[in-house]
């Protein structure tokens, strides 16, 4: 036999409500709720470091019209292309 919960006056409002969240934001919230080992922190900042270093060898590798297309001059580029590969944006750290 199933046990059975309690309905709260919340769930009385969401009755028949449909609620949605993508996997996306769904997975972001699992993975700041679930506890993680240094193992999985490593291989998650592996990850985004082999990201971020492909993406840097990608922009450097654009011709100069495709640079100007994006906004950005060679030397800005450049300088992007050089950052070391720990050095990512706020968001993407884990």
């Amino acid at each position: 036999m199933e046990p059975t919960v309690p309905i709260t006056a919340a769930d009385e409002t969401l009755k028949g409500k449909t609620m949605f969240a993508s996997l996306h934001t769904s997975t972001m919230t699992v993975r700041r709720v679930q506890s993680r080992g240094i193992f999985d922190r490593l291989t998650a900042r592996l990850r985004l470091a082999t990201i971020a270093y492909s993406q840097r060898q990608h922009l450097a590798s654009l011709d100069d019209h495709a640079l100007a297309d994006i906004g950005l001059t060679r030397a800005q580029a450049h300088h992007e292309a050089n950052r070391p590969v720990w050095d990512v944006p706020k968001g993407w750290r884990c």
